[in-house]
C-alpha cells in the first residue's frame, strides 16, 4: 500500500510540473531553457513535457539560469499554481489518522515524501503524534498548512531538524 501512495504522489508530481511549465511558458513564472524556446507558444501536456525533458536532460535551463541566458531571469518570483499534492490525491486524511495513532502506511509515506530516513521514522512518528493538534492547528487545515506546521514542528527536534531544508 505504502508504494502504491508514494507512486500516485510521483505521478501527481510530475503532473504538477507539467502545470508549473505551463505557467512558465505563459510568462508567469521563470520557465527558461531551450525546451521552452524550442516548444515556445504550444500548448498541451506533450509539448510541456517535451520542453522539460530537454530541458532536465541537458542541464541548460541550470546553465541559463546562472548565466541569465536561454531566457532564464532568477529573479522572477516561482509561484506555484496548482492544489496540494495532499488535497489532489486525498492523503491528508490518512495522514491526519495515522498521525493520531502514532504510525500507519499514511504517515510512513509522508516521511518518506520529507525525505526521513527508514531509521529517523520510528521517531518522526512519535513526534508528530505529541504535536498533532500543532500540526493538525484547525479542522479545516490545508495540506499547505500541514506542511509548513510539520516542518515547524521538526526544525525544533534535535533529531528531525536537519530534514528541514533552510532557505539558503
Amino acid at each position: 500500500m505504502t508504494k502504491k501512495l508514494i507512486g500516485k504522489a510521483l505521478i501527481l508530481g510530475l503532473l504538477g510540473a507539467a502545470g508549473v511549465m505551463a505557467q512558465a511558458a505563459e510568462g508567469k513564472g521563470g520557465g527558461c531553457g531551450w525546451g521552452n524556446m524550442v516548444f515556445d507558444g504550444q500548448r498541451g501536456l506533450a509539448p510541456h513535457l517535451l520542453a522539460t525533458t530537454t530541458n532536465g536532460t541537458s542541464g541548460n535551463a541550470t546553465f541559463g539560469l546562472t548565466s541569465g541566458t536561454n531566457g532564464c531571469d532568477s529573479s522572477v518570483t516561482i509561484r506555484y499554481g496548482g492544489r496540494s499534492l495532499f488535497a489532489m490525491n486525498g492523503m491528508l486524511d490518512n495522514i491526519a489518522e495515522d498521525m493520531a495513532q502514532g504510525q500507519g502506511e499514511a504517515l510512513d509515506a509522508y516521511a518518506t515524501l520529507l525525505g526521513i530516513e527508514q531509521g529517523d521514522r520510528a521517531h518522526f512518528a512519535q513526534v508528530a503524534q505529541a504535536n498533532f493538534s500543532s500540526i493538525f492547528a484547525t479542522p479545516d487545515a490545508t495540506g499547505d498548512q500541514v506542511l509548513a506546521n510539520t516542518l515547524e514542528v521538526m526544525s525544533r527536534d534535535q533529531q528531525l531538524a536537519r530534514y528541514v531544508k533552510q532557505p539558503s
